[in-house]
């Protein structure tokens, strides 16, 4: 009896340890999505979801009017401007979220459009010079005759990422919301307007820079009008002068942007290469695979990075667990994002095909492989937004360094070695899906050890 007794004693107790395991994340979960915090990724993904929806319901009629090349000219363009654009501001505005004072945040605002301004002269001058040589070097002559395009879009792409932190920081993400189906909606309707009569890749990219301009036309009115309506922001006591701030967060220029620089290098290589060695056509299909793949992340990651960015800065000023909001919200991404990337994996060439149009089939299996590595990119969304808190941006530009050096690697065997862009993709994405993996543990291991270089300001 004692031995039966004994073993049901020790049964229960390991059915008890299970449940706990089972139940305690999905406990965690729901709470993390039944608070504020959840009706601020409502709002800011209600803006998103509606710019996507947007998009969507154009991309038939586009990608029907335009055609793969025109695409993956396009594509081309957008992957030169997303290499040259975590430089414009040398990722300062990052940092308007975190000081204490609204003073210091209008003070960091304010260094970013000096520093993107002075940055776009300087691309203009280099791109100027030796945009032959570039173009040449990269396989990318096709789009030679834009490339004075790229500063513009740089510039107004450091004004959008500036007005976008300080609506972070104030928590206007209503207004973020509307400006993004606004923006979606004007874009998308010239594009379709001057398709009709002109159905090129340069139109493409005429309108990509101008959507650069207009969206930051749009934040800059939101956030005016929210500033001048006095709520919310204390700007009491001297300013900080400029170069102080700039010494402050120093680590934002020294180890952020060149980490954003790699990082949009890598997504970015697939595209040019892809370009280079198959044409234009295999990078339309990539850039269309791409967009629809991103659009989970740019619908809801991007939602919860906006609201968890200034909560998780709350947290840490508060001394609150940072590791529990952290598994939270990564934990609420993955059974959301599992359904939609799942799907993409099974059936991406029929599903592509059908929406796109017979010609789109192949970036259907691209889908396949980029799911993958999306799903992970979604997931990671709260980690990456936690890395200026804790104050880990020089370990996070080491990661990034080995991360891209394996995604490269990855894309050479595909070309040269198996002579393949699907098998290049394929590598590109599996080995992302690993880094990021990895990358996740890391921060919240830090997380866990309070490993903070300095302490928030």
């Amino acid at each position: 009896m004692n031995s039966r007794h004994a073993t049901a004693v020790r049964a229960e107790a390991l059915k008890e340890r299970l449940n706990n395991i089972l139940i305690l994340p999905l406990h965690y979960i729901g709470r993390a999505w039944t608070s504020r915090f959840a009706r601020n990724v409502a709002v800011v993904a209600s803006g998103t979801a509606g710019a996507q929806a947007v998009t969507m319901a154009f991309s038939p009629l586009i990608t029907r009017i335009y055609g793969p090349e025109a695409f993956g000219l396009l594509g081309t363009f957008t992957a030169m401007v997303m290499v040259a654009t975590p430089l414009a501001a040398l990722a300062y505005p990052i940092a308007i979220v975190l000081p204490r004072e609204d003073r210091d945040a209008l003070g960091i605002a304010k260094l970013s459009l000096m520093l993107s301004f002075a940055v776009a002269l300087l691309a203009a001058g280099l791109l100027w010079s030796g945009g032959d040589w570039l173009t040449a070097t990269l396989g990318a002559e096709s789009v030679a005759a834009y490339l004075l395009l790229i500063p513009v879009a740089m510039v107004f792409a450091a004004w959008t990422q500036t007005a976008h932190q300080w609506l972070i920081r104030k928590k206007e993400f209503s207004v973020i919301a509307r400006t993004a189906i606004a923006h979606s909606l004007i874009v998308n309707s010239a594009k379709t307007g001057a398709g009709w009569l002109h159905p090129v890749g340069a139109v493409l990219i005429v309108l990509a820079t101008l959507g650069h301009i207009l969206h930051a036309a749009l934040l800059f009115v939101g956030a005016r009008r929210r500033y001048q309506s006095g709520a919310t922001t204390q700007v009491e006591g001297p300013e900080t002068p400029l170069r102080e701030l700039a010494h402050r967060y120093r680590d934002f220029p020294l180890y952020r942007a060149p980490q954003n620089f790699i990082n949009a290098a890598s997504q970015s290589l697939p595209v040019l290469m892809l370009a280079a060695f198959f044409g234009p056509a295999a990078a339309g299909f990539y850039t269309l695979g791409k967009m629809v793949m991103g659009l989970p992340s740019t619908l809801l990651g991007k939602a919860v990075t906006d609201v968890f960015y200034p909560r998780i800065t709350e947290a840490a000023h508060t001394g609150e667990n940072l590791p529990r909001y952290i598994l939270q919200a990564t934990g609420a991404l993955f059974v959301i994002g599992i359904v939609p990337f799942g799907l993409v994996m099974l059936f991406g060439p029929l599903l592509f095909s059908l929406v796109f149009g017979g010609d789109w089939g192949m970036a259907g299996e691209y889908a396949r492989w980029l799911a993958l590595f999306f799903l992970f990119n979604f997931i990671n969304k709260p980690s990456v937004a936690a890395v200026p808190v804790l104050r880990i941006q020089r370990g996070l530009l080491i990661y990034e360094a080995f991360s891209t050096g394996g995604k490269v690697l990855g894309l050479a065997a595909g070309f040269y070695w198996f002579g393949s862009d699907l098998w290049a993709i394929a590598l590109f994405s599996v080995i992302g899906a690993i880094a990021y993996s990895v990358m996740m543990f890391w921060i919240v291991s830090c997380a866990m050890r309070g490993s903070f270089d300095r302490k928030p300001s």
